[in-house]
């Protein structure tokens, strides 16, 4: 779909904006919109708290997957409201993050009041939310260019109000709504399509990894091995305690504070993000040989395979490989496994494979423990071809994960590209670089 531009344009006079159409106007907030301050009440008071008022701070701007908000994590009672200072501000008033981080924004679709985090714009006139919405949005790098403040970047209620934006007639500010609500509803709609397809090649590649290290995959004799997350292997397999075959240990963390531990490092250190990649060839931090020596730091060689401890997210249980001579802090634990017992990288795509196993005995198999042990990993049991098969195994896995990888990689690509699409789709809209109105026009005939 292709626009015309508008017939004449005139300097708006704001170097963001650039040019505007000629008869659109350039007026600071406070123009079009009252700016309305939040405020917070005392935390230990109960009767101030969990009422019927929504209560937005940053934190729920933040969370939002659509232009509308309706509903906070926290709600004020009418006794808790009296007592902040807050402004109740009606529907489809524009609610802005104005601090930590600012720049996120939302439609009101109710009654609600804000914390200081936030500021509430009031249209003074016949001001489209949507439109004030989709421009704040394309805004938010310029308004955060306008904060200030050293603990934490704030843009001041008198900066908004005085933050020049374009102000077309409400007809046109109802069209441009219009439109990029059906484009953006377009391509987010795509967008969640090539996301869902990440989610299933994930899927996809842990089952994989999964069928081909535990023998899932072969048309052979199976033996039944009493391990509820790997039932049966090939009878010519073992199912083995890794700590029969394994020297498992994990570090610390030196004193952050001590110069002498870190000033001046030269051996790598590691920290639980290195098991986001699949392989580690270089340290997370330095240390220095005294702590080494005074913290009694483990050193794990090349070949060993990290294993995270504990970790917020997805990274507890993951695994990697180490390329290089490490040592690792108290969040990792390595595996130095017996190198005429298992290969190095087949050892790493089983545990990779059984990656919810771990989770689930990382978590006391629906306890609340949270975390995996030494001591756990000793006695985890996985499969065991021999030598050859392993080696055998691991090249055909990363063959066909690395095939499946292309695809995510593409699809990751694909999503930036329609993200670049749908952000100047809103800027070539709200800043007038197209003409949008026949268009509407004509869609709003056709129904």
């Amino acid at each position: 779909m292709s626009f015309l531009p508008y017939k004449t344009y005139k300097d708006s006079g704001v170097a963001w904006l650039g040019a505007v159409p000629e008869h659109w106007g350039v007026h600071s907030l406070k123009r079009r919109f009252s700016v309305v301050n939040g405020a917070t009440p005392f935390s230990g008071e109960p009767s101030y708290w969990d009422g019927s008022i929504v209560w937005v701070t940053p934190s729920d701007l933040g969370k939002l997957d659509s232009a509308e908000i309706m509903s906070s994590e926290r709600t004020l009672t009418e006794f808790g409201l009296s007592n902040c200072g807050a402004t109740v501000v009606s529907q489809d008033s524009i609610v802005l993050s104005t601090r930590a981080p600012i720049g996120h924004v939302a439609i009101a679709k109710i009654s609600l009041c804000t914390n200081q985090g936030c500021r509430s714009l009031l249209p003074l006139g016949k001001e489209n939310a949507r439109y004030y919405y989709y421009f704040l949005s394309l805004a938010k790098a310029e308004l955060q260019s306008f904060g200030q403040g050293t603990t934490f970047f704030e843009l001041s209620t008198s900066s908004l109000a005085d933050f020049e934006i374009c102000t077309p007639p409400p007809d046109e500010q109802q069209a441009i709504a219009n439109y990029l609500d059906t484009e953006t509803a377009r391509i987010d709609a795509l967008i969640r399509e090539k996301e869902g397809l990440i989610r299933l090649l994930g899927e996809y590649r842990q089952s994989v990894i999964a069928d081909l290290t535990t023998g899932a995959n072969l048309t052979v004799a199976k033996t039944e091995t009493g391990n509820i997350f790997c039932p049966a292997v090939p009878a010519t397999w073992q199912m083995v305690r890794i700590g029969k075959y394994a020297r498992i240990g994990n570090g610390s963390t030196p004193l952050k504070d001590n110069p002498d531990y870190w000033s001046g490092g030269t051996f790598p250190w590691l920290n639980s993000a290195v098991v986001n990649q699949d392989e580690v060839i270089e340290g997370s931090e330095l240390v220095t040989d005294e702590a080494l020596r005074a913290c009694h730091l483990p050193i794990a060689q090349p070949g060993a395979v990290l294993v995270a401890l504990t970790g917020q997210g997805k990274t507890r249980g993951q695994v990697t490989v180490l390329r290089i001579k490490a040592t690792i802090n108290q969040h990792l634990a390595y595996l130095a496994a017996d190198p005429n017992a298992f290969d190095t990288d087949y050892l790493f795509w089983t545990l990779t494979g059984m990656y919810a196993a771990l989770r689930m005995v990382s978590d006391g198999q629906g306890g609340t423990k949270g975390a995996l042990t030494c001591e756990d990993l000793s006695r985890f049991q996985i499969p065991k071809p021999s030598l050859a098969e392993q080696k055998a195994i691991a090249i055909q896995v990363k063959t066909e994960t690395a095939r499946i990888d292309d695809l995510i990689i593409h699809a990751k690509a694909e999503i930036t590209l329609l993200k670049e699409l749908r952000a100047a789709t809103i800027a070539d809209a709200v800043l007038g670089r197209v003409d949008v109105r026949s268009q509407v026009a004509a869609q709003a005939g056709a129904i």
